[in-house]
């Protein structure tokens, strides 16, 4: 056993010894809990201190009202830790595609939304988006897996190919894929028709046209899939799929709600059978949705973000209020028994699942050898979700608690989700085969010893624009330079850097260093696609960079 490893599992036997005055058995690994929100910016999670955060209709506030609050997440940050600088992608898909692989945009090919280049899936057959198991044969769930763990998979999935390839034994999809058109449960979701010559979207629920992006409902009234569930071995079937689910199933149910429900089922079962657990939580909390509530509501000028259940913390506990929301075709009554809309009521309703998640553990008399880990895929909507300037875009919240850490309360260290894969293989004591290529580092020497510091620098991609930053400067998407050196009140403020002599030589230093390592990731233009493929795309996003010429370097 290396000594990283000897770290991590002394550390756990002690916090196990001193709370149950007893040893582990031989099956006693850590459990983990990873918890990644959908579009959250570090602002929005109190713990960071910003002085500015999101109200309601996508403006900057610093109302009160529209604060979050975390009471849960608050303490777990205080006995664990809170990483001031981490790092994703400025958006989701290469963010999820970075946090399974361990891997930047340039070995995966998952550059941004709506831009990743083509590959051969598992026949060998190229048919569109190169799925990451292909590219990356070894991801997180793999990983948890080769360590002997059960692996769930709950929430959003925003990935290509099969969902069983990624290595979960089981999940709770909400939704899967927006290919998903068949549920026969829910008609909350949009559909186009031709009306008048023209194909517009339609709110299946209504009939009528609506203006927004193409999308099935993850809140009220799911869409649900599940994965080789026990109601269901073997098979991938919608939920609700059995004659008491189908009972309740309706209006108030909460998609968030089903996806936890079925995760804490599956902690449940694999405590019962003495196996540890890896639960990988992609929640949809935090993400902007069409409100089928309230249809008419001019939500883009409004509200992004749909209302949630009311939770209430009573300085020991949450005391949620049970929906009732009653009503058909677009005419709704809630009876006051849900939130008002903002992605504020969204992140409280993540402190509330990371307590049940909590109050589970405690009930099961594993708290004190179970590791959780919170963060999100990248920046706000409408303030840094797939933006390049500055660390907008990029730029999220990072909460780790695990027993026995050596690191409390904040660190001023630099993260990427790149990281979590090779510190879940510590973790759960896999290792990594020497020859296998990845760009992450793990956390876990920095969190259980007395190491000072992590990474010297962080990068990441927005298509073909660039951004990398280290402890001094930074560099965006829009090829600027900026002053990070210190860390301004709304988490944003940044000093451009016009004039390099007007700064120090620790900042030049760091500027040569940054300007050698980018090259090596710069592929958008040279290998778009996976090696071999050739496939040029009829049309590209709008990226501040247009061609391979406009380098910095």
């Amino acid at each position: 056993m290396n000594m990283v490893k000897y770290f991590i599992f002394a550390a756990l036997f002690a916090a196990y010894s001193s709370a149950f005055g007893g040893q582990p058995s031989k099956t006693d690994k850590p459990n983990i809990i990873l918890y990644f929100a959908d579009d959250i910016s570090a602002r929005e999670f109190p713990v960071y201190g910003s002085s500015v955060w999101t109200a309601p209709d996508s403006t900057n506030t610093s109302d009160p009202k529209y604060r979050a609050r975390t009471p849960v997440i608050d303490k777990l940050a205080e006995e664990g830790c809170w990483i001031k600088t981490a790092w994703a992608a400025t958006v989701c898909n290469p963010s999820r595609a970075m946090m399974m692989s361990g891997r930047f945009g340039y070995m995966t090919k998952w550059w941004n939304n709506k831009d990743r280049g083509n590959g051969p899936d598992e026949t060998g057959k190229v048919r569109g988006t190169w799925p990451v198991y292909m590219s990356s044969p070894l991801l997180i769930g793999h990983v948890a897996q080769n360590a002997g763990y059960g692996t769930y998979w709950a929430g959003k999935t925003q990935m290509a190919g099969s969902y069983a390839k990624h290595g979960f034994d089981e999940g709770c999809f909400t939704p899967g894929n927006l290919s998903d058109r068949d549920n026969p449960y829910a008609d909350f979701k949009h559909e186009y028709k031709n009306v008048g010559g023209k194909r517009v979207l339609i709110n299946s629920d209504t009939g009528q046209i609506c203006e927004t992006y193409m999308q099935h409902s993850w809140y009220w009234n799911p869409h649900v899939k599940l994965m080789n569930d026990p109601s269901a071995p073997g098979k991938i079937v919608w939920w609700p799929n059995s004659p008491e689910a189908k009972k309740d199933f309706g209006v108030s149910t909460y998609g968030p709600d089903v996806e936890l429900d079925f995760a804490l089922n599956f902690l449940e079962r694999q405590h019962q059978r003495k196996k540890p657990f890896f639960i990988y939580h992609t929640t949809h909390l935090g993400h902007d949705a069409f409100n089928w509530l309230d249809p008419d509501y001019k939500q883009w000028g409004k509200c992004k973000w749909p209302n949630a259940p009311i939770v209430k913390w009573d300085g020991e506990k949450y005391i949620r209020t049970e929906p009732r929301i009653t009503g058909d075709e677009g005419k709704y009554d809630t009876h006051g028994t849900i939130t008002e809309p903002g992605i504020h009521n969204h992140i409280n309703y993540i402190d509330y699942q990371v307590w049940l998640y909590q109050k589970k553990l405690d009930e099961l008399g594993i708290a004190d050898n179970t590791i959780i880990i919170i963060c999100a895929d990248n920046g706000t909507s409408g303030y840094g979700k797939n933006s390049g300037e500055k660390q907008k875009g990029c730029h999220i919240p990072m909460i780790i608690y695990a027993p026995g850490m050596h690191k409390h309360g904040e660190q001023d260290v630099l993260m990427s989700v790149a990281d979590m894969l090779p510190t879940i293989a510590d973790l759960v004591g896999y290792e990594i085969p020497a020859d296998y290529k990845i760009d992450g580092e793990s956390l876990v020497p920095f969190l259980f010893t007395d190491k000072l510091d992590h990474r010297d620098w962080l990068y990441t991609q927005r298509g073909p624009e660039q951004l990398i930053r280290g402890k001094k400067v930074l560099k965006d998407g829009w090829d600027k330079w900026w002053d990070v050196s210190d860390y301004p009140e709304d988490l944003i403020r940044f000093n451009e850097i016009k004039n390099w002599g007007k700064v120090s030589e620790a900042h030049r230093d760091e500027y040569e260093e940054l300007l050698e390592i980018l090259p090596k990731y710069d592929l958008y233009f040279d290998a778009y696609n996976a090696p071999g493929v050739e496939y040029e795309p009829k049309k590209r996003p709008n990226y501040a960079r247009k061609s391979k010429e406009q380098r910095v370097y």
